[in-house]
């Protein structure tokens, strides 16, 4: 018998990281589109204020909780509101673009899932300007509401007449909660801590913030979860194909040698 070993034909890792320069030029895209895709439906300001309270009335009509209880609650002190705001202005694209460094780098399966479904999330929120241009609570009066980030600071947005970095017509969906969701749900996907259901807590703080602030209502929130819905069933998240360690760290299972020639 001449029998001989050799490896078994290695079986190939779960996917391969995409080209760095792709990534950072589609990531790049993805947020230019953003900015400048909510700037082209503009000039809509009739119909965003009669949108907005048909909005308004529809929360009190289903008996949606009022977004002037959260405001209130946020206006008890300074540095409160103050905080809302910092968090309202300087977390949502930072969080985001962390979230999608983290998993290149050290979940490239899950990355390019991630990153799919942010982009059929943005692409469809960028299209509902057109058709449901919508003022934002903080515009309306008669509700109570203040705008919180002109008052206190810090403020993302000038007048809106001489905006030219936003659409502040264009409150449905939020895509401030949308992503927020889509972080909590890629790093629970992603992670196998008992720990990752804290990941939640940036959702529902965004939130509150989004609400509280006066930047948007209830059902621009409950809007972008039902695109985030969508495009989660159209885009399925990858196989589990290794297994993780306490650390988080990839590991494949061991190839086995196997014998040629044995038995003949």
């Amino acid at each position: 018998m001449n029998a001989r070993t050799e490896p078994a034909e290695a079986e190939p890792d779960a996917i391969t990281r995409p080209p760095l320069l792709r990534e950072f030029l589609l990531v790049a895209g993805l947020f230019l589109v953003y900015k400048l895709g909510r700037q082209l439906a503009t000039g809509h300001t009739a119909d965003a204020f009669r949108n907005a309270h048909r909005v308004w009335d529809l929360e009190r009509a289903v008996h949606l909780p009022h977004e002037t209880a959260v405001q209130s609650a946020l206006l008890h002190g300074d540095a409160l509101v103050h905080l809302a705001n910092t968090y309202y202005a300087t977390v949502h694209f930072p969080a985001t673009l962390a979230f999608l460094v983290w998993l290149y780098l050290s979940r490239p399966d899950h990355y390019v899932w991630a990153r799919r479904v942010l982009a059929v999330v943005t692409s469809a929120a960028l299209v509902l300007p057109f058709v449901f241009p919508l003022a934002p609570p903080r515009m309306l009066t008669g509700t109570g509401l203040v705008d919180t980030a002109r008052i206190y600071g810090p403020s993302v947005y000038g007048p809106p007449a001489g905006d030219h970095l936003s659409n502040q017509f264009a409150a449905m969906p939020s895509l401030h909660f949308g992503w927020a969701l889509m972080v909590a749900i890629g790093l629970i996907a992603a992670t196998r801590s008992r720990w990752r259901w804290l990941w939640l807590l940036h959702p529902a703080i965004t939130l509150l913030v989004i609400v509280g602030t006066a930047n948007h209502y209830w059902l621009d929130a409950i809007a972008a979860t039902a695109m985030l819905g969508v495009a989660l069933a159209v885009v399925h998240p990858p196989k589990q194909t290794s297994s993780t360690t306490g650390r988080g760290a990839r590991r494949l299972a061991p190839k086995e040698p196997v014998l040629v020639g044995a038995g003949r």
